[in-house]
């Protein structure tokens, strides 16, 4: 079965920086589209970021204005969020995802294009 593990959360002040880790295990990174959501209190799950798969392509949402990036480390087996000048608006629990597999023509950019979840990592930003 595939497990994920978000790590890296944590609270930081408005400017500031966080890096995200999600660590994969029963599948390898390369094999599986890997996604990054986020939930604020009392809203909706939200897409942050993708990756789907061997290629590396990557999506990312509007609102991020080139502040994150997602990235891999295959030998690690693990997917990073980078998160730079982070806003009190970015704060939330941040969940990883993994998919089974690609299907051409899928973006990857909703909860419902993912299979396994973490437990997700909580975020906190202030002024």
């Amino acid at each position: 079965q595939v497990q994920l593990v978000e790590s890296g959360g944590g609270l930081v002040q408005a400017g500031g920086s966080l890096r995200l880790s999600c660590v994969v295990s029963g599948r390898t990174v390369t094999s599986l589209p890997m996604g990054w959501f986020r939930q604020a209190p009392g809203k909706e799950r939200e897409f942050v970021a993708a990756t789907t798969g061997i290629s590396g392509i990557t999506r990312y949402t509007d609102f991020l204005q080139g502040r994150f990036t997602i990235s891999r480390d295959d030998a690690k087996n693990t997917v990073y969020l980078q998160m730079n000048s982070l806003k009190p608006a970015d704060s939330a629990v941040s969940y990883c995802a993994a998919a089974r597999a690609y299907i051409y023509g899928r973006y990857y950019d909703n909860y419902s294009d993912y299979d396994n979840w973490g437990q997700g990592t909580q975020v906190s930003v202030f002024l």
